[in-house]
Parts: C-alpha cells; structure tokens; sequence
C-alpha cells in the first residue's frame, strides 16, 4: 500500500490553489476541483477538495514503494476560515500560495498563523508568474522573494523556507515544485494504536450499497467489517467496503485519505462531522485551557465576549471568561488552585512570560478528542477588513462531558473578583474602636462581614467587631491604639475592605 502523504494548498482567494491542485494531480476524488454548484458560479472554492498524485518514494524507502500525495485544497473566502482551520488539521505539510501581482493578502497572513500554531512544514508558492510582464518577471518575483523571507522571519518558520515561482494555469515550473515537494517529503508520525477518529468532508448515499464517507484519517485505524460510530447522529454502523483514491482496501490507518462504505443512513445528516471508534466521542460543553495570544489580533480580549471556536471540524460560538494566577506559579491549568479574573488582555502586550487561562462555554457541544487545539477569532468582522481575525488558540486541559455542568462542576472552578468597599469613621469611641459609616447599603446584611479585617487609608487594620445601631453602620476593634495623628484627622481617613468574591459559586460568600 503506498504511503499517503497530506498536502495542504492555502492561501488567499483567488490566488489559484484549485488550478495548481488540478496541474499538480493525477487522481481526483469526490471532493475535487470546485464541484459544489456554488463554487462553479462563484469561481470560488466553497469546500475542502481532495486530489492525488502517485509518485516513487524517495531513495531512502525500500525499492519499489511508492508515495501517495494527496493535495487539500483550502478555500480562501474570506467566511470561510473555519474550513482552513478544519482542513489544517490533517495535512502534514503546508504549501502556502502568494499571488505573484498582490503579495502577501489578509487571507494569505492568516492562513501562515494557522499554520504556525499546528507546526506544519512549510512551502511557498509564488503563482500567476505569467502575469508578469516577460521582461519584468525576474525583478518583480526577486522583490517578492525578499519581501517574503522578511515576512517569514518574523515567524517560527524562519527565512529559509523552500520557495516556487509557478503559473498554474500554464504549467510553468510545475516539475520543479512537484520535485521540491517530493523532496520535502518526511515519514510523519502516525498514530495508529490510538482510538479512531476519522474527518469526514463529504458523504452521499449509493442505492443498494451504502452510505461512503469520505475524509481522513487523523488517529487509529479502521478495517472492512469493524463497527464505528457516527458521534453527532449517536448511531453506530458497520464498514462494508473501503476505497483510497478509487482503489479498493481492505484497511486503512492514520494519515490515509478514504471512502468508507457504511450501511444506510441519511448522507445529509453528515455532510461534515467525524467517525470514531464507538464511545471514543462524547459532547464536550466547556473547556479550559491557557490562552495563547495571537500578536496580530488588535482588539482586545474581553472576559464574557463571545467568540468563533474551531476545533476538529466544529466551528460554533462559545461564551469567554478569563482568568489568571496571580502569582504565575504554574503554567499548567489545575482545577484545584485559585486564579483571579481578567476583564481583559491586549494580545500585543502580553508578555511570554503572562499566563491567562480562559474558560470556553460553548453554545452547541462539539466532539472532538482530549488535549485537542483550538483556534479562537471573530469571523464575524468585516469580510474587506486588512485586520488579523484569529485572537488566540490553545489546547484543551479541562473538558466536560455534562449537560449540567454549570450546577455539578463548574462551582468547582475557583475564580474569583476583588471586591472593595470603602468608608469613613463617623466617631471614635476610644483610641481602639470607632464606628464607621457608609461602608455597607442599608439593604446589605452587614452580619457576613463580622469578623472580616479592614484597613485604614493611613495603613492601621482592625476588624469588623459588630453592627451598629439599625442602618448601615459598623464598629471596627483596633488591636493596637490609633495613632494620635490618625484621631486628630479621623475626618479625612477612609476605611477600606478587601474581598474576594468566587464568579461561579456565589453560595461561597465572601471571603478573604
């Protein structure tokens, strides 16, 4: 069986990704070349589409192997970034095309971040040389390169990065990348032993047969006969037959590119979605993870802000609240410390050394493995915007599988809100108690506070000894007398009470 090698064409719309994908393949698949009708009327691509090229393997494989590469073809759109988020994901190397007239667009510097923060191998693809005017062309793509490799300096990438001067549409140069790619081949790892989990991007019904779907391989294996389960419709089915690229298999493993040819269910209830081995899947409705700021992202991150969440091929919304330790003793997230809340991060001045924790509460579950990444942004800015759409990604640490979770365990989650209130000394009863005033509203049930420690603005602390009187008043003990100086000017003295107060178990009270 050949070894399947995922190649992801990205970069921005119209930069011709489908038409470098046609001159680059041999094999097509259900999902290839701009099929859906809407892409066809539009000239956009709308979807992720799949082709393949069979070539030798290189010198270092046994005689006679050969490589199979499968392009995945982004769409560029701009609305459309979720499915570049979803297609990056299962690809092992990343060619990044740049329209030799424009340049680096929004869409292209995007589609570079996404493919920083997975740590994908990187090529450049400079397409449409034959745009350029003939005696102009070497001069104009040497400018390019250099803007490029600047560009990419400034990445984890660096500035070394292969890069191809190619017209699709004509076919100039294409030998020479389909070598540097085969060049830049490596034996990914692959995860086989693990849980199946399987991408799905297309699904249709063949009368008499089955259901196919058809999609990747991102874990585990699957064989003829084996039972899997379809986690969103929560219906298991049997695999009667395989495909990879019209030929029939009888197994596949991570990493391969398939049709899966199921029993019978509804193909438009899983256009896209996952496979898995049955009960691997569950809803997760809540995750925790430490924040991981994307610099170009210019606004600010805002605690109970809503947000786009793509994990896996989930792109939904998802409720915000930030959080930090406060002491920056782990970097790690623990259900049992305490962090304080954040109204609000910058990514562009958050330090390296800034750890944020965010809390995600998604609007509709989604299905996806343990310690998965995911990528935060606001795709719903304005489409001709030039301005950075993703905010931050991160990967999972906390996840929870209960419906009820805001009751059962999210008490759990010790974030808590400093609270201040301040008053002043309406008279001293003696040098070591003093009544105080304005402190609480008259509604306020001022017993919780007995016992808890003030501080004065002069820096002397005492303690709520009791109430006083049937407003709002308090009497304060001092354990050491008050200054003269402080009794002289009790007039200008404020008293000030610090508490804290937890976001998610308001039964806890206040506390300090």
């Amino acid at each position: 069986m050949p070894i399947n090698f995922n190649i992801g064409l990205l970069g921005h719309v119209d930069s011709g990704k489908t038409t470098l994908a046609r001159a680059l393949s041999s094999i097509s698949s259900t999902a290839a070349f701009d099929k859906n009708p809407q892409s066809v009327e539009r000239g956009i691509t709308l979807d992720l589409g799949f082709s393949g090229l069979l070539v030798e393997a290189p010198a270092s494989f046994p005689q006679g192997e050969q490589l199979q590469l499968t392009f995945v073809d982004c769409p560029g759109h701009a609305s459309l970034i979720r499915t570049i988020i979803g297609g990056a994901q299962i690809i092992d190397l990343m060619l990044l095309l740049v329209d030799a007239q424009k340049g680096i667009q929004t869409q292209t510097a995007e589609c570079l971040i996404i493919g920083e923060l997975l740590q994908k191998k990187l090529i450049v693809v400079i397409n449409k040389i034959d745009a350029l005017p003939e005696n102009q062309r070497e001069t104009k793509l040497e400018k390019l390169r250099s803007r490029l490799s600047k560009t990419l300096s400034a990445t984890s990438f660096g500035s070394q990065v292969p890069m191809y001067a190619v017209s699709a549409l004509e076919g100039l140069n294409i030998p020479e990348l389909q070598l540097g790619i085969r060049e830049a081949f490596y034996q990914p790892e692959r995860n086989t032993s693990a849980p199946l989990l399987m991408y799905v991007d297309h699904c249709f019904g063949i009368k008499g047969q089955g259901t196919v779907c058809t999609g990747t391989l991102l874990q585990g294996s699957v064989k003829v006969n084996d039972v899997v389960e379809l986690p969103a419709l929560r219906e298991q089915r049997k695999v009667k037959s395989m495909q990879m690229f019209r030929q029939s298999v009888s197994s596949a493993s991570m990493g391969d590119r398939i049709g899966l040819c199921v029993t019978q269910f509804n193909a438009k209830l899983l256009e896209r979605g996952v496979i898995s081995q049955p009960g691997y899947l569950k809803p997760i409705y809540a995750v925790c993870l430490r924040l991981q700021p994307i610099r170009y992202y210019k606004t600010g991150i805002k605690s109970k802000s809503k947000l786009h969440i793509s994990v896996g091929h989930d792109t939904v919304m998802a409720n915000l609240i930030l959080f930090r330790d406060k002491d920056n003793q782990s970097a790690n997230f623990q259900l049992a410390r305490e962090y304080e809340y954040v109204e609000e991060v910058l990514p562009a001045e958050l330090a390296a050394t800034d750890v944020i924790f965010a809390l995600l509460q998604f609007e509709t579950p989604v299905l996806t493995s343990p310690d998965s990444t995911l990528i935060a942004s606001k795709l719903d800015m304005d489409v001709h915007s030039s301005s950075c759409r993703l905010a931050f990604w991160g990967r999972i640490a906390w996840q929870t599988h209960s419906v009820n979770y805001i009751q059962e365990e999210l008490t759990q989650l010790r974030v808590f809100k400093q609270k201040q209130k301040v008053g002043s000394i309406q008279r001293v009863v003696n040098p070591n108690e003093v009544i105080v005033q304005n402190l609480f509203k008259k509604e306020t049930n001022r017993d919780l506070y007995v016992g808890k420690k003030v501080e004065l603005s002069t820096g002397e602390q005492g303690l709520i000894e009791r109430t006083f009187g049937q407003t709002s008043k308090v009497a304060i003990t001092f354990r050491e007398a008050l200054s003269p100086q402080t009794i002289t000017n009790i007039k200008d003295v404020q008293v000030l009470l610090n508490c804290k107060k937890y976001v998610f178990n308001k039964q806890a009270g206040l506390f300090q």
